[in-house]
This record gives structure tokens, C-alpha cells and sequence, in this order.
């Protein structure tokens, strides 16, 4: 069963149990400033799991592409067995505080086993034991013990009881790693059993132990988890119910086709294998002999290829730090395979995935350029590094080394090691990007023990810097960031007061330290236009406008004059925010009409006071204002 066959029956089945189909929110978060990437379906829902009233209704189904692999990149290190993939597609469906455990369960095991065509034999699930004051999930425990029985399978062989580090889910994880305000729930998740007789458990670092359905020794597959979003954490540590109970339900699709494949290996599935044999023939190397790195290239190429595809492009900072990351171990994999070019191996990917997502071959040239550039500055990258060390320790250019830097194969055995410090080590790895592995492969040793700990002394100031920013993954709606949301709605009508409506936003990002906003423009404001953009702004906030949204029909919210692009990710009815005019319902005539899911102040004079900070360009055509607000 093909990715997109799998994709239809799900939908068409929620669909037909009065779900609304809802759009792939964008892989980059829009004003999200606390994660890089979009890593969960629920991520866009937070708001509407909280209470928030969804413009859509209370009963959702899509199909999310998420990318798993920031913060510590702990994901992006276990690409290399036989199922973590860093990037791929959620496919879920969600109530609103709508239906809840009775409902959800059975739809679930029916799909998987009438409509995927799994042997309820196969199955094992897992529920929540409890935690301190949440009590042990028994409700999910006898809703279980009926499915299972009614298929004539004994529930006591099928249902297993785990703690929060199993059967708790939020962005931040276990309930004592979640901030103030983080939402979460117990979940009751389904396993697949591949068998007790597969190979795969020889090689299994668990394969000592005693199996069971949570042991990672590659047997069982987790294929779909069921989340009840009920709890949000207060200041004192404790959970409160949330005003209602909620359905996050998440599936990972390479993990469908495995299971409809009864395939363990998911880089031996249909999807993935196409891909492999691309790679095999670009190397003349065999799958079963170089297992982890062909892995690897293909992982990291596919969660590339997509992020890229997003609009990012490889650098040292945020979205692109992880991009660079991703293909500089791609290109390592692949060079100590002695791989010939890496572009068939890009088609052969963008092909896989066409069906299901067809904007990867409409951007195909630059997802290809954007590979093999970084594929020359990492060349590049290299030959610095060394020409670094070779002045600093007065070397001379050994031929292993220029025949590395050709790409005869990082890796290869050396024919000579020089030590360096732990010292400069270092810098080849926060100034040139090299990883430690990386440094190695060039001819160079040092202290494995006291790089650790410049590493450590790194990530423990990288983690207080970045602590405001990556919080525990829930959109931050501080006083101050709230607005900067309603201040970034005037900014932008301020900018098309005075350079006409031809000019829109193309990004921004919202912080409480400060907002940024890009724009469509061909040159940088002069320090007149800004003092003049400034001027609009702040008389908007003396002017104590009144804020309120109304849920519209998209083609009346174009009727009004609301901006947006209304483009193929906008629902039918979609939240517009007005700015002036009488602030009650059904009073369009407002200072500014806007797209946005919110939050934002009650009045513009909630905002103290507005300053333009700094602007830059950011492309052809494209300009970003920086601003601050008290």
C-alpha cells in the first residue's frame, strides 16, 4: 500500500465521521519563536487545545510534515536504524473538546485493521500508569479489554501499563521537564509486532533483555499514539484540567507502509528503497555491507531535501545550522563510500515523494543547487581547516590529505596522525563546523576527554542563551509578545499607507525581546521613511483603537479588504483581526483588517511605546524590519 493510498483512507474515513480536513501548516512555524521547525501536528492546534475557538470547527484530520532533530539533535544522532527518520509525514485527526477516549480508540483500531488490513494479532497497545496526582488511565484499560475481546484476542496479552517517560506526551516530555503553562496528557499508543523469528534482533543492543512491546529491540514498531490533551502545568508544579478535553492523535505514515509491508527495515520499504539502489549503484556498494551509512545519506538527504524545499538555506544559525548539519554528515556517509555524484541520488528521492508532495519537483533545481553548493563550501570548509593547522603547527601538506580533500574518501586509514590541542579542535569544530568525527578523518588527534568538556562548558551557554527561545516548544504568549503581534499589524498597514498595498508581509518572528517583520520591498528604508513609519505607529496606539476578531467566510474576509494571500492553506473560514472602527461585530471599517490566528491586545494602548531598531536586507526584493515594544 503506497504512501498516498494510506493517506486517502485516512482522511476519507475521518472525513466521513464529520471531520474537517485541515491544511499542512509550514515545516518553518509562523511567529513560533520557541522551535526551529514544525515537530508535531498538533504544533499550529496549540491555541484551540487550550480553549481557543477554531474557526473550523471542533473535529480535524490532516496530514503534517514535521521535522524531528533540533535543540540538542539527539534525533538527528539516531538516524542509522532501522526506523528513526528525521523527517516525516504525521498523518492525524483531533477534537476539540469534543469526542474523547470511547470514540477515539475504537476509530482507531477499526482503520487499522479494516481499512489498512493489519491481523488484530499484530496489535499490542500501551496506556498510562499514572504519575503523582494523575491518576492511572482505566478508563483506556476497559475500552482495550472490549476491542480485544470483541475480536476474540485476550486483553490481559495485549494492554501494557508504562510510566510519563512511555505514555505521557507534550513538547517538552516527561511532566517534571515541562515549563509553566506546556499542555499534556496520558496516551495509549498501538504497536505492530514484526515477529519474534526476524534477524533484526542479533544485532539489537537490547537483544540481552527481556522483550516487550516498549524494549526497542526492533520486534515491535510503534505506529500510532493517541493523546489526551486534558492537563496544562501551573506555577506550582501541579497539572489543571484544561476547560475542555481534547483528541491528539498522530501517526507516523513511514511507519504505516512498514507495518502494510510487514517490513522492520523502514530504508527496505517501497518508499525508501528506490532510493537505497540509487545509492548502492553511485558507490558500487552494498546495502547489507554499508547498512548505517547508506542509512544515513538516505535520512539526512530526505529531511534536506524538504527543509530546503521550506525556503531555508545552509548557515551557521537556527533552521539553517540544522540544514548544514544534516548534509554535511550526508556528504561524509557518502564520500567515505567513495560515491561518484550526488545528484541522482537527489532525483531518485524528489521521484519517492512526488505523489504526496509535488512541490519538491516544482522546486527540484534549487533543492539540487542548494545540495551540491554546500557539497563545495564543505570542500572548501575543509582545506581551511587544514591550511589552520598546518600554519599553527608548522606542518607540511601530507598527499593524504590533499587526496581527502578530493574526495577520495573520508575515513580511509591515514597514513599519518598529528595531535593537536583540545583547544584547536574546538575551533575547527564552533568556527568551521567540523564534528569531531570530521576532525579525525582529516589526519587530526586530540583529547577526547577535555574536547568533552569544552563541549559541555559550550552547550551549558549555548542553553542559558538560547533558554528564552527554546522553551519547552509552547508558543509563547507573554504580555510582551502579545504586543508585538497587534504592533506588527500596524507596521505593516503603516508600510502600505506609505508605499501602497502592492507591499505585504513575507515573514516575521515575535519574541518578548523584540519583533521582526519581512517584507516585499527593493531597497532599505531611508532614516526619513522610518521615522515616518514610526510616526503612523504610534499615533495608532495614542489613538486607543479597539482590537476584536470575527470568524468569516473566506470570500467575504477579501470583501472587507482583509490581508492575507488567501492562498491554498487558508481554510473556508478563516480569523480576521480588526484593528479600529467600533471594536463590535460586524464593523468592518477598521484601521487595519488581518489574517492571523492571534493572540493580540484588546487595544492599541495596551502598547506603551513602538521603536524600529534596526533593518536589513534579506534577498532580491526582500527587506526585515527589527522593533521593539513596552
Amino acid at each position: 500500500m503506497t504512501g498516498k493510498e494510506i493517506i486517502t483512507k485516512f482522511k476519507t474515513f475521518f472525513i466521513e465521521k464529520g471531520h474537517v480536513e485541515i491544511p499542512n501548516a509550514p515545516l518553518i512555524p509562523e511567529n513560533d519563536p520557541t522551535t526551529l521547525f514544525t515537530s508535531s501536528g498538533m504544533q499550529p492546534l496549540i491555541p484551540y487545545l487550550a480553549g481557543e475557538v477554531h474557526p473550523q470547527g471542533k473535529r480535524f484530520v490532516n496530514v503534517q510534515n514535521v521535522f524531528r532533530g533540533q535543540g540538542a539533535l539527539d534525533d538527528i544522532d539516531e538516524v542509522g536504524d532501522n526506523r528513526h527518520l528525521t523527517f516525516f509525514r504525521m498523518i492525524g485527526n483531533w477534537s476539540l473538546g469534543d469526542y474523547f477516549k470511547k470514540e477515539q480508540l475504537p476509530w482507531m483500531f477499526e482503520y487499522i485493521t479494516q481499512h489498512l488490513n493489519l491481523d488484530p494479532e499484530k496489535l499490542y497497545v500501551s496506556v498510562f500508569e499514572g504519575y503523582k496526582e494523575i491518576p492511572k488511565d482505566e478508563e483506556s484499560i476497559n475500552i482495550w479489554n472490549e476491542i480485544f475481546s470483541n475480536v476474540g484476542i485476550d486483553p490481559k496479552e495485549r494492554i501494557f501499563p508504562y510510566g510519563p517517560k512511555k505514555n505521557w506526551w507534550s513538547r517538552a516530555g516527561v511532566p517534571e521537564n515541562m515549563p509553566v503553562g506546556e499542555l499534556g496528557g496520558p496516551d495509549s499508543e498501538i504497536f505492530y509486532d514484526f515477529g519474534a523469528e526476524l534477524k533484526i534482533h542479533e544485532n539489537s543492543i537490547y537483544k540481552d533483555e527481556k522483550c516487550h512491546i516498549n524494549c526497542d529491540c526492533g520486534r515491535y514498531l510503534e505506529i500510532s499514539n493517541n493523546v489526551f490533551m486534558q492537563y496544562k502545568k501551573n506555577a506550582n508544579g501541579e497539572f489543571d484540567n484544561l476547560p475542555q478535553k481534547n483528541v491528539d492523535h498522530g501517526s507516523g505514515l513511514e511507519r504505516f507502509i512498514m507495518a502494510t509491508e510487514n517490513e522492520p527495515d523502514v530504508f527496505k520499504t517501497s518508499l525508501f528503497y528506490p532510493i537505497i539502489q540509487t545509492i548502492e549503484k553511485q558507490t558500487e556498494k552494498n546495502y547489507l555491507d554499508f547498512t548505517r551509512e547508506m542509512r544515513m545519506i538516505t535520512g539526512h538527504l530526505s529531511s534536506s531535501v524538504f527543509i530546503i524545499s521550506a525556503g531555508v538555506t545552509p548557515s551557521n544559525k537556527e533552521q539553517g545550522y540544522i540544514l548544514r548539519r544534516l548534509l554535511r554528515r550526508a556528504i561524509d556517509s557518502f564520500e567515505k563510500l567513495k560515491g561518484r555524484e550526488l545528484s541522482p541520488i537527489i532525483e531518485s528521492l524528489v521521484n519517492q515523494y512526488k505523489e504526496t508532495d509535488p512541490v519538491l519537483v516544482d522546486k527540484f533545481e534549487e533543492i539540487k543547487n542548494t545540495i551540491l553548493e554546500e557539497q563545495g563550501k564543505y570542500e572548501h570548509t575543509r582545506k581551511e581547516a587544514i591550511k589552520f593547522i598546518q600554519k599553527k603547527y608548522s606542518l607540511t601538506p601530507t598527499l593524504s590529505h590533499r587526496e581527502r580533500i578530493k574526495g577520495e574518501g573520508v575515513g580511509d586509514e591515514l597514513m599519518g596522525q598529528t595531535e593537536i590541542s583540545a583547544d584547536d579542535a574546538f575551533i575547527l569544530y564552533s568556527t568551521h563546523g567540523l564534528s569531531p568525527t570530521q576532525i579525525k578523518s582529516l589526519g587530526y588527534v586530540f583529547n577526547d576527554q577535555e574536547f568533552a568538556n569544552k563541549m559541555k562548558e559550550h552547550k551549558t551557554l549555548s542553553k542559558t542563551a538560547s533558554a528564552g527561545m527554546f522553551k519547552g516548544g509552547l508558543a509563547d504568549h507573554s504580555e510582551l509578545t502579545v504586543k508585538g503581534h497587534t504592533a506588527t499589524h500596524l507596521l505593516q498597514q503603516a508600510l502600505r499607507d506609505l508605499f501602497g498595498t502592492q507591499l505585504h508581509q513575507i515573514g516575521s518572528n515575535i519574541t518578548s525581546e523584540r519583533l521582526r517583520f519581512d517584507f516585499n520591498f527593493d531597497r532599505k528604508l531611508t532614516d526619513e521613511e522610518i521615522e515616518k513609519v514610526e510616526q503612523i505607529v504610534r499615533e495608532k496606539i495614542k489613538d486607543s483603537l479597539p482590537v476584536h476578531f470575527e470568524i468569516l467566510p473566506i470570500e467575504e474576509a477579501k470583501k472587507v479588504g482583509a490581508i492575507g494571500l488567501f492562498d491554498e492553506k487558508y481554510e473556508k473560514q478563516v480569523k480576521i483581526y480588526f484593528i479600529g472602527g467600533s471594536g463590535k461585530e460586524g464593523d468592518h471599517n477598521a484601521y487595519s483588517k488581518e489574517f492571523c490566528g492571534g493572540p493580540h491586545v484588546n487595544n492599541t494602548s495596551d502598547i506603551k511605546s513602538f521603536k524600529i531598531t534596526r533593518q536589513e536586507k534579506i534577498g532580491v526584493g526582500k527587506q526585515r524590519l527589527y522593533a521593539v515594544v513596552q
